[in-house]
């Protein structure tokens, strides 16, 4: 049971990773929390059901899953990424200037926005997803490793290898790296920051569509309510890890749906979703800056 609850937990954990990501991207740039970002999420778990209900239907998934599955991810990473750059667009890029509680309330109000132009366009019902994977995968040390599980996780960490790597060699992550550590330095050497903060969006966005197919697959059911609460997981994960920190994220992701596996498991699965808050709390608490975050210091 132990080996089983360690497996659901990395996959799950892979998941609020991913979408931790996108916090932590955004907050280390612009020192903002996206609380839009869960609903992009839940966006790309809609469009997961939607594209392999279209796949389907014109006969692709028979003639190749993997395929199938490919053209989903990318499909749902290309339209989340865009709705991304849109929600920066309009809700944050005019308010950048402003106040800090401005474009906190103008985050929320996109979140709700969001939820109900997907509840209007979809129903307020729960869409099911048949098996696309099978259930029955390899025995580990007496637990069963799904293709599933296996998915998210060989994907989950090229994604996060990927986005690493990207970060620290590529020219433009130096230019984000640049745009995180001071703004206006950043615009007066030359680096278009309005491009850098849109393609930061951009990035998160599309990563939270990929957990949403990932959800989709896993457990094949989803709600117009449901980027909500992984939000607020993926929030605390972020937390955890130290807010603005790539590696802490990731960590904080995998400790967090392993403490809710194993705390659901061996403690009571009643209070499955309360164990993400308690650890948030006590994060507050003991280590504010999170396990890898560094502590601010205010520039005078």
């Amino acid at each position: 049971m132990f080996t089983q609850q360690l497996i659901n937990g990395l996959a799950l954990g892979a998941v609020y990773a991913l979408i931790a990501l996108g916090y932590t991207m955004v907050y280390g740039i612009l020192q903002l929390i996206n609380f839009a970002h869960g609903e992009v999420y839940m966006l790309g778990a809609y469009l997961g059901i939607i594209i392999l209900a279209a796949l389907t239907h014109l006969g692709l998934t028979a003639y190749s899953l993997p395929l199938s599955l490919l053209l989903t991810v990318i499909v749902s990473m290309a339209f989340c990424a865009a709705y991304g750059a849109v929600i920066e667009r309009l809700a944050y890029r005019p308010l950048r200037n402003a106040t800090k509680l401005a474009p906190l309330i103008s985050a929320v109000g996109m979140s709700i926005i969001l939820q109900n132009c997907v509840m209007l366009a979809q129903g307020k019902e729960y869409k099911n997803l048949p098996p696309q994977l099978p259930t029955e995968g390899f025995s580990l040390f007496g637990a069963n490793v799904s293709p599933t599980q296996i998915f998210i996780l060989g994907a989950s960490i090229l994604i996060m290898v990927g986005l690493h790597l990207f970060v620290k060699r590529t020219r433009l992550g130096k230019a984000m790296r640049a745009t995180s550590q001071d703004r206006v330095m950043a615009g007066l050497v030359g680096i278009n920051i309005n491009q850098v903060i849109s393609i930061t969006f951009m990035i998160g966005s599309a990563l939270a569509a990929v957990a949403g197919v990932m959800v989709t697959l896993y457990y094949g059911v989803v709600h117009f309510f449901m980027g909500y609460l992984a939000g607020i997981k993926a929030f605390t994960a972020a937390v955890l890890g130290g807010i603005g920190s790539i590696p802490g994220a990731v960590l904080g992701g995998f400790m967090l749906g392993l403490i809710e596996n194993f705390g659901a498991s061996y403690i009571s699965s009643v209070y499955k979703d309360a164990f993400a808050f308690l650890v948030l709390i006590i994060t507050l608490i003991i280590r504010p800056a999170g396990l890898l975050g560094q502590k601010s210091i205010d520039k005078v």
